[in-house]
């Protein structure tokens, strides 16, 4: 691992790496289940969720699909978990399709954005569209210098546009930037674009393979502060 010297902007994914989303969506599912007749148990519909949305990002990033934000495929994802639990109660699904704007942060990562925040121009770069994003870091009491969403380039992660909005905010050259995420497919983005990358181990991050060569990695936001501002 190399040391990460010369950054002048650090970028944050969000889902994932800052917010605990497989938690939130659960605690939703929960919710929204609770008074119906769900035949299937809550893991088993956290499934049937995180299996439509891969799935529709992955047709639209293949041009099967007609870019569509968050907010509709969270709502699809939404209708498809209630058909699977015989949920029927209008407001229910409705509130259940929002789940992605209410995920907990993990313990480390509001007060580890404040100190780096200091010291570095943050910025946060996620593949929720800009409503959903913004109502998340409300929940999750998330401050950033700026918050950048994928909707912005019609595209989702590890698309090189996505990345891209992050670089022309950013205005230095890519080596000065820093993608910080939990999710090895999502660095080896950033890395294709010229970018500084640090793996920030997380219980439902994708970690690195064997044949990544990423310039840091960190078991948490708090090493990755002391390492960034340890000047």
């Amino acid at each position: 691992m190399t040391e990460i010297r010369d950054i002048e902007v650090v970028v944050f994914d969000v889902l994932g790496t800052l917010v605990d989303e497989p938690s939130g969506l659960r605690a939703a599912i929960r919710e929204a289940v609770a008074a119906s007749d769900a035949a299937a148990p809550v893991d088993e519909l956290l499934k049937v969720w995180q299996g439509y949305v891969e799935e529709e990002q992955h047709r639209i990033a293949q041009g099967r699909r007609a870019y569509a934000n968050t907010e509709i495929i969270d709502g699809e994802a939404a209708q498809r978990v209630a058909d699977r639990a015989a949920l029927a109660d209008p407001a229910a699904v409705a509130r259940l399709a929002t789940a992605g704007q209410r995920l907990p942060p993990w313990g480390d990562s509001v007060a580890g954005l404040r100190r780096l925040a200091r010291t570095f121009p943050v910025l946060g770069l996620s593949n929720a569209s800009r409503t959903a994003l913004l109502r998340l870091n409300a929940h999750a009491g998330l401050c950033w210098h700026q918050a950048l969403s994928a909707e912005s380039a019609l595209a989702y992660k590890p698309a090189p546009e996505v990345y891209q909005l992050a670089l022309d905010t950013a205005g230095c050259p890519p080596e000065r930037v820093l993608m910080v995420a939990a999710h090895a497919w999502d660095l080896r983005g950033a890395q294709a674009q010229g970018m500084r990358t640090a793996y920030v181990r997380r219980p439902v991050g994708d970690p690195p393979a064997d044949s990544d060569r990423f310039d840091r990695q960190f078991n948490g936001l708090e090493e990755l502060v002391a390492a960034m501002t340890a000047r």
